[in-house]
């Protein structure tokens, strides 16, 4: 039986959702809504706590509305908060990192405000590809589903990114077969665009040559190919160095290598990151990536010890020290989920900077709380995981 009820939205939860709260305490997880909405909404799947909803018909609007920017917003799962006006964009931000910190009894000494990156400045995209009988669907996958949505624009991309997808259907008409389907990481890098693409096809010289013409057509850094079961990604084409620079020094990163999703972004974090390790001067960076904070605070003069789990970003940042004589940095592949650095080595450094995945540094944070380390940087991307993190430190 389809249950509806007309409801009033109270909040905006971690995943963007609008929650309306019950008389007997149970929630409802309405999408696309805003605080103050009212709204006719049918239930759908349970929840621990309550019950998805879809909304029918928005019968009166809350203050927080804004217009979306982009077309596909609603049915693309790529964005879930273009309707929220950018005052309570903010607002919501804020009160998420607030709520986390409540929830694990962590005072913060100060929350400063949000800094906000610009429309069109992220530069990765992972898109999904889906090849039919005489075309290709390319895009993210709708909310909660593994259709793709076809992409005609996005707003919060690079536009080179973008500009790039009309020809890349075409490229993957060639590639694939009827029904394969692939992933296509794309990154505008400093050196231009690099195209990782994942598919189990065969390529054969037809398919290899249809590659590299395309790398020479629109001007790519790099393409390469990975075998979705498989380890070890294959460059097909390398028309120049792809590399980012950190502090002015350029690291060769590795197909698809982690970068931070924007040039601002990751210059705001680095400032954050300088600033936290104060007059530190021996530093231990985990799961430093490429080099993105390394880099910088050994410019600046410190000595920093980076530990990453992934063995070609570890590669990529070795061979910068080993040409760069001034930076005084060793990097090590270290897993540090399931080795983490104990409080004895620790304990030699006079600041820790982590930056883990979006599980966090459980167990990491629990030798850092022993180790008697005075100056802890986290970087995080999660509330919760960082959250939990911070309760133990």
């Amino acid at each position: 039986m389809k249950v509806e009820l007309e409801i009033e939205i109270g909040k905006i939860g971690a995943r963007g959702d609008g929650i309306a709260t019950l008389e007997d305490g149970r929630r409802l997880y309405v999408p696309f809504t805003v605080p103050g909405d009212r709204v006719r909404a049918r239930l759908g799947k349970p929840r621990p706590d309550g019950f998805a909803a879809n909304a029918l018909a928005l019968l009166a609007e809350g203050p927080g509305r804004g217009t979306p920017l982009c077309r596909h917003f609603g049915s693309c799962g790529g964005c879930a908060l273009q309707h929220l006006s950018a005052e309570h964009y903010r607002r919501w931000k804020l009160e998420l990192l607030g709520e986390a910190l409540a929830r694990q009894g962590v005072v913060a000494g100060a929350i400063r405000d949000l800094k906000v990156t610009r429309a069109g400045g992220r530069r990765r995209a992972e898109f999904s590809a889906v090849r039919r009988k005489h075309d290709v669907v390319l895009g993210l996958n709708a909310r909660l589903s593994h259709q793709v949505i076809d992409l005609a624009e996005c707003p919060v991309l690079r536009p080179e990114i973008v500009a790039l997808t009309a020809p890349l259907r075409a490229l993957l008409l060639v590639l694939l077969n009827p029904a394969d389907s692939a992933e296509v990481a794309i990154l505008m890098s400093d050196s231009g665009l690099d195209l990782l693409i994942i598919t189990g096809a065969q390529l054969g010289l037809k398919r290899r040559e249809a590659l590299a013409a395309f790398a020479e057509a629109h001007d790519l850094a790099r393409i390469a190919r990975r075998h979705p079961h498989a380890r070890g990604t294959e460059t097909i084409l390398e028309r120049r160095p792809v590399r980012m620079y950190f502090a002015d020094v350029a690291v060769a990163i590795p197909p698809g290598a982690f970068l931070q999703a924007s040039a601002e972004g990751e210059l705001a974090l680095c400032h954050a990151v300088e600033e936290g390790a104060g007059a530190a001067r021996w530093i231990a960076d985990l799961y430093s990536g490429c080099g993105t904070f390394a880099l910088p605070l050994a410019a600046a003069g410190r000595t920093v010890h980076a530990f990453e789990g992934d063995e070609h970003m570890v590669e990529a940042l070795q061979a910068v020290v080993r040409t760069t004589a001034r930076l005084r940095v060793t990097a090590v592949r270290r897993d540090l989920d399931r080795r983490p650095l104990a409080p004895e080595e620790l304990r030699h450094f006079d600041a820790v900077v982590f930056d883990p995945p979006r599980a966090g540094a459980g167990t990491q944070a629990e030798m850092l709380a022993r180790s008697g380390v005075k100056q802890v940087v986290a970087v995080s991307c999660n509330p919760a995981t960082f959250t939990r993190d911070a309760r133990t430190l």
